[in-house]
């Protein structure tokens, strides 16, 4: 079965790294993730290489090990100029690295640092899910009907597209998350415009305001 997901890591945050390799092949995604996929007397790089050529996503668990790893910082770079969505999955909440920064500053951001890290895993596998243009991937029961109608999926569909100028193709996972039952159009924006920094922030509710007229 052909790898989806090329799994970047410290050898020091395995743990994590199993836990989220675990987690997305239960839904379904397969993962590449060494020292596994390395087959033995097969080169190193190589096999990276080859692996990254095979994926369409890397997906880093940044921690304060990750962002002083050379051989991390070698595969963002391998994979930013691969054009492959790069998904940090935050563990630590530590500045990032110059060296990092200048490859993925501009990504979302998914953050594990905090709460319920089964929570945070059926999120990264929803979020991969939708990057790979698949269904939501979560195996977690249904959650009741909401007492009120849900935003239009027109709508959210737009205010989607718009958030995906700033954050990328991970703009209509957010979409759904903010719109809670019973949240007005008006208040998902201002959840989603929370997201971005100042100066994009009043460039989204501006391409926004036309889809709440």
């Amino acid at each position: 079965m052909s790898h989806q997901v090329f799994l970047s890591h410290s050898h020091v945050d395995k743990v994590f790294a199993d836990a989220v390799c675990h987690r997305l092949e239960a839904s379904g995604i397969r993962c590449w993730v060494a020292p596994r996929d390395i087959r033995p007397s097969e080169d190193w790089a190589e096999a990276i290489i080859n692996a990254m050529d095979n994926s369409k996503i890397l997906l880093l668990v940044f921690s304060s090990s990750s962002n002083n790893s050379p051989q991390v910082r070698r595969e963002v770079e391998r994979a930013v100029n691969k054009g492959l969505h790069v998904l940090p999955f935050r563990i630590e909440n530590v500045p990032l690295s110059k060296s990092l920064e200048y490859f993925i500053s501009t990504q979302h951001w998914l953050d594990a640092v905090d709460g319920d890290l089964d929570v945070h895993l059926r999120e990264l596998s929803d979020c991969v899910g939708l990057l790979l243009g698949q269904a939501s991937l979560s195996t977690q029961p249904p959650s009741p009907l909401p007492s009120h109608a849900p935003l239009p999926a027109a709508l959210q569909e737009q205010l989607g597209a718009a958030l995906a100028q700033f954050i990328g193709p991970i703009a209509p996972l957010m979409v759904r998350r903010a719109a809670e039952p019973g949240r007005t159009a008006r208040d998902v924006v201002d959840a989603l415009a929370l997201e971005l920094e100042e100066e994009e922030r009043k460039l989204f509710r501006a391409r926004c305001s036309a889809a709440l007229l």
